[in-house]
């Protein structure tokens, strides 16, 4: 069977690292699927998904330089879903509909909330994507404050008075 993109292939896990999983596609050819390809839900320790040996199907993304993409997550069929979703946005009208109201307009001061979506419930879908990004944004700014606080603190290179 030729790997081509688009197609689906079935494969077997062989290798796991921080950044995503190996997958041996047969007739000698290997792909990566980044840990963001895994699952639609955020992942933060691959080896809680995925375990050496085991089978998956996989979507090929894309082939350059004979390093092969993969994703586990557009190989899996949703079309439930995904007219739910559709129907679901149609019923939605577009904040230009509404210039009067400044709560369409995101952003904290004008009724949205912190993180400048707009005060709608988001789908199913935006809501895991929205969680993902908060909980990368909210790691980056622990380390920001930490770096700063122990320098404040008196440990290694903090500021003499």
């Amino acid at each position: 069977m030729a790997v081509e993109v688009g197609t689906k292939v079935t494969g077997k896990v062989t290798g796991i690292t921080k950044f995503g999983a190996f997958v041996e596609l047969g007739d000698g050819k290997t792909g990566l699927v980044h840990i963001s390809e895994v699952s639609d839900a955020y992942v933060k320790d691959i080896h809680d998904v995925l375990h050496v040996g085991e089978p998956v199907t996989v979507k090929v993304l894309s082939i350059q330089d004979g390093k092969i993409g993969l994703s586990i997550r557009k190989a899996v069929d949703k079309p439930q879903q995904r007219e739910h979703e559709n129907n679901h946005h149609e019923g939605r009208h577009a904040p230009s509909a509404h210039p009067g109201n400044n709560r369409f307009q995101g952003g904290a001061r004008n009724g949205g909330n912190h993180f400048g979506h707009k005060a709608q419930q988001p789908a199913k879908g935006d809501f895991d994507a929205m969680m993902s990004g908060y909980l990368k944004e909210s790691e980056d700014r622990l380390s920001v404050l930490r770096r700063n606080t122990e320098g404040k603190r008196g440990g290694r290179g903090g500021r003499r008075s």
